[in-house]
């Protein structure tokens, strides 16, 4: 299975903690270069999302079509968005971790298949890796500053039975 991923689905896990919960589901993580640079250059606080990029199941891939990448910058992407969308297409990747909402909208409309932070923890719940989605989530807004509606918050919860 081929994962790739962008920045915000490593780095939240990793400011509260819970980063494992990747490793359990996805044996390997593939991210482009873009998004190595933004977890290693985070801030000196950060230690914790500044050493994902070091672990050994998640894999620093060069984008080779930047021509790609450049097209994804005109639709106003951050570098690490357009470089994790554009490995995906060249991965033909079964899945891309992303939180944004613009990055979201620009791989479903390439058709590449999506999951967020959210999806992450329900299937963590389902393979019973956590007992509990609920106090996560609060986590990862109060200390990752993470931001979920609370109509979405709702129906996670719902979704998971809590």
């Amino acid at each position: 299975m081929i994962i790739v991923s962008n920045t915000s689905p490593l780095s939240n896990l990793a400011a509260i903690g819970h980063l494992h919960l990747l490793s359990q589901i996805y044996p390997k993580i593939i991210i482009p270069q873009a998004v190595a640079n933004e977890l290693t250059n985070a801030p000196p606080e950060d230690a914790a999302i500044r050493t994902v990029s070091n672990l050994d199941w998640i894999e620093i891939q060069p984008v080779t079509h930047r021509s790609q990448v450049e097209t994804l910058l005109q639709k106003k992407l951050d570098l690490g968005e357009a470089e994790a969308i554009a490995l995906a297409l060249e991965l033909n990747a079964d899945r891309l971790l992303i939180d944004e909402q613009l990055g979201r909208r620009e791989a479903s409309n390439l058709g590449i298949e999506i999951t967020g932070i959210l999806g992450i923890l329900v299937a963590a719940k389902a393979r019973l890796l956590i007992p509990a989605v609920q106090p996560i989530m609060d986590a990862l807004i109060a200390q990752a500053g993470f931001r979920i509606s609370t109509e979405l918050y709702i129906r996670i919860l719902q979704a998971v039975d809590e």
